[in-house]
This record gives structure tokens, sequence and C-alpha cells, in this order.
């Protein structure tokens, strides 16, 4: 028996289809009996992979791991997995592993990690754990032998199209779908794997080194055809770490799902979306697609060449793209990254400034800001945070303590160049332009509501005057309204 755990991924619990895991499942189909507990759902999920534990010969229990709410869980509960069987191999995969392998293994509660593309690495370890053979042999594994960290070569990746289908029918797949802006059952879909751009902010560059595997549009129709069919999907995100590398592809699948009458959003980048042809746009248009997030990043053209965006990425094709959308009637999210080094207040000025520039252009777009958290990959802003007295933490325990706790999901980064007054800064802007520039995937807040907010936030905008709106967080305390992922300071 193998077991695959996927801790619970944001305080509110909300189910999300665990992608990592029917990946990983995919391989074991037909070969290993196996279980997805997702703590999502389970309201005790480690006692549950216990009870498993005492009743059947487990062979590896292979937990997913993302920075954030997800290390958060996956650390106890690891732990109390250990106590409870402490002669089942615990396998962490996933983004955090990837990344930390040396500290996750440090740890005598996880025997194992699953370096980037973990599939076939996951199946190859499993074999070994149940049959006998050398651990040395299983590129992309991470391993303890003789109180000594092993990592073995990376391993080549995987064409998606040469791997099956995802095993949907080994979880409760209705409780995926969710209502929303997009739909009233929307499911999720991965395209593709990795990214071929090397931003030094960004954690996929180590984990796919540059590469981008990608389904067919054949494969990718006929997967979100199968949602919509079976489980009456009426709309779809792909979480791809860019779904718009190729035009081709884009347009095809486009074309291929036009009939479906389905809603979706996809990632991409700002200038590779401008490369697309009217043509192109049209049939995305044609075929559903309603919101596209992008990593605009910043509004200085040098900054985005300090942080390696490549490509042709500049602050005017992000005005261009927002300019473009609108006549389509797509609505962009631009993400930003804020407070770099080594001028993080003139940092941020400097965005907000662009950002009103944006909502000139086109007032539906969706503004999400980031304050700037390093990731362990070479580069010029993880340079510098360095020689301003950045360093990660060496152990688990203090991932998961207070200060680190936030670090992880870009609340509060705990770095030394971030202080109060730039907290404050960002928080006052945020919710200055969220109430005078309301989301538009808010259905709920319609008519007198939004006249409210609008008349509240426009003084404040148009005066510049951001600091301490108690009354925008008095509002909404007492009228909640839905605004777009934020840094939450």
């Amino acid at each position: 028996m193998i077991i695959l755990y996927n801790p619970p991924s944001s305080a509110s619990r909300k189910p999300h289809l665990p992608m990592s895991l029917l990946a990983v499942a995919s391989l074991l189909e037909r070969k290993y009996e196996y279980e997805i507990i997702d703590g999502n759902l389970v309201d005790d999920p480690v006692a549950r992979m216990i009870e498993i534990g005492k009743t059947k010969k487990v062979t590896a229990i292979g937990v997913t791991v993302m920075p954030g709410p997800q290390l958060n869980h996956a650390v106890p509960h690891s732990q109390r997995l250990k106590a409870a069987l402490p002669d089942v191999p615990i396998v962490w995969g996933g983004y955090f592993p990837s990344q930390h392998d040396d500290t996750v293994l440090r740890e005598d509660y996880v025997d194992f990690c699953v370096r980037s593309q973990g599939e076939q690495t996951f199946l190859e370890l499993v074999r070994v754990l149940d049959k006998g053979g050398a651990l040395s042999s299983i590129p992309g594994l991470s391993y303890k032998e003789n109180r000594n960290i092993k990592k073995n070569p990376n391993r080549a990746l995987i064409p998606l199209d040469d791997l099956p289908g995802w095993p949907y029918e080994k979880i409760p797949m209705p409780r995926y779908l969710h209502k929303q802006y997009l739909g009233n059952r929307v499911g999720t879909h991965n395209t593709s794997f990795g990214c071929p751009f090397a931003c030094n902010f960004c954690a996929v560059v180590g984990m796919s080194n540059r590469r981008w595997l990608a389904e067919s549009p054949a494969r990718m129709a006929r997967i979100v055809k199968f949602q919509h069919d079976r489980y009456g999907a009426d709309a779809i995100q792909f979480h791809d770490m860019d779904f718009f590398i190729s035009e081709p592809r884009t347009a095809e699948f486009a074309e291929r799902i036009s009939g479906l009458e389905m809603s979706w959003w996809a990632l991409g980048r700002v200038d590779e979306l401008m490369r697309y042809s009217e043509a192109t746009w049209k049939k995305m248009k044609t075929s559903g697609l309603k919101m596209v997030f992008s990593g605009a990043e910043s509004g200085s053209n040098e900054l985005l060449k300090r942080m390696n965006k490549g490509g042709q990425a500049t602050a005017e094709l992000t005005l261009e793209l927002a300019k473009r959308m609108k006549s389509f009637g797509i609505v962009p999210e631009f993400s930003f990254v804020m407070g770099n080094p080594p001028d993080p207040l003139e940092d941020i000025r400097a965005t907000f400034a662009f950002i009103r520039r944006i909502k000139r252009v086109n007032p539906h777009t969706e503004v999400i800001l980031y304050i700037y958290t390093p990731v362990p990959l070479e580069g010029t802003l993880y340079e510098e945070a360095r020689a301003m007295g950045f360093k990660f933490p060496e152990t688990l325990a203090e991932w998961v303590s207070g200060d680190w706790r936030k670090f992880s999901i870009r609340r509060d980064p705990h770095t030394p160049w971030i202080n109060p007054r730039i907290k404050r800064a960002v928080r006052g802007f945020e919710s200055v332009l969220n109430a005078y520039y309301p989301t538009v995937t808010d259905k709920k807040l319609t008519g007198f509501k939004r006249t409210v907010l609008r008349l509240l936030g426009g003084w404040r905008y148009h005066t510049r005057f951001y600091w301490l709106p108690l009354e925008l967080r008095a509002f909404h305390k007492f009228f909640r309204y839905q605004r777009p992922e934020t840094t939450g300071f």
C-alpha cells in the first residue's frame, strides 16, 4: 500500500485539486495499491493514515509540500506519522523539498526527497523499497546514507504526452469544482511543466532548469472535454507556470474547445502575449478565455533587467497588453514584486505610480501585490539580499516558526530591508486601490455598496493619501467584499 498525502493548503481548507498527487498516482496505477488522502477534506488525515498503517503494510507515504500552509502542516504531520509508524518511509516531493532538500533531510522524520518532476522518481523509489535495489540508481532522488545526505543527479524531464492520464476516479472530483467568477463548476488542470525563462526571483527555474514541456492541444482539449462531460465543469483554470509559450499550441487548443462554451483562465508572460496575432486573440476570446494572469513585476525597465525577466519584457509592453485585453473584453491580472533591494521604499513608490497608469488604461485590471522574497537561486537580487543580511533557516522548525510562516506565504517576508513603514505603505495603498477599483470578479458587490466603496476610496486615491485607511477597513469588516489576492499585511 502506498499513501499519497496532500496537506491542507489554505487556512480555509478549501479543497484544490491535488494535481501533483494525481500525476504521481497515474504511474502507480495498476502497479501498486494506493490511496490519496487530502488534508483539505479529511478532519484528521494523520489519524486516517495511521489507521491504514496499522492494518496494512505501507511501503511509503508520499507527501507533496508547497511553501506556506502546506509546509506548516507537513512538518507536524510528518512528525506524528513517523512517531506512530517508525518503519514506514516518509517521502517529500514538490517545490519546497526540491529547493531545500538539505534542510528537509536533516530531520529524522523525513527519509527521502523527490526533486523536480517526480512521477518516475517516486515510482522507482517505491520499487526499490518494495523489492530491493540501489537508491543511488534513481535520478532526482535525495536521501540519507549513514547520516550523510546524498543527492543523485537530476532526472531528464519526461514529455507530458508520454505520461498516462490522471486517475480522477480515485478522488471525490465533484468536491474540487468551485463556483467563482469564471463559472458555477470550475475545474482545474496543468498542461505544462517548467518555464524556459530565468527570472531570478522565481522558484520554477531551479525546478525545471529552463525547460518547458507541454501537452499537445489534442490531449489538452480531451481532458477539458472529459471534465466538462463527466463532471459538469463549465469553466477551467490552467495553473501552468506559463501556458502561452507556444502560440500555435494555444491557437489549436482554442479551436478545439470553442464548441464547449467553457470559460477559462491561464498564466502567461506579457511579452509573449503581445506577440500573439489578432487572429489568435480572436480564437482565444471565442473559445471562452475570460482572464489572464501575468507577472508584470515592476514598472521599471531597469529593475526588470535586474530580475532577469528576459525576452522583451518592458513596462511599456505591460501597458499595451492592458489596452489590448480591454479591446477583447478579457480581464488582465497583473502581479507586482515590490520592495526589492537595495532601495525598497523607492521601488514601492515607483510601482504605485505605474499601477495608477495601468488603471487609467484599463480600469478592470486586477492588481496583486507581493513583497519580494528571495529564492535559493544564484542571481542579482538573491546576491543583494544575502549581502544585506538575509539567510534561509537551517531547520524545518525555524521554517514553521512565526516569522518564517509569514515569509513563505509572502505576507511578511521578514527580510532585513523591509521595515514597518514599508509594510504600512503597501497595506494602505492596497486598501485604497481595492476600494476605488472594486474587483470585477465580485458578483455580490453591486449597486449601493459598490458606489459607497468607490466614494470612500475615491478621495484618498485622487489625493494619493494612502496612510492608515481606517474607514476602508471598517467598511470591509461590516460589508465584506472580495479583493484580489494580496500580501495581506
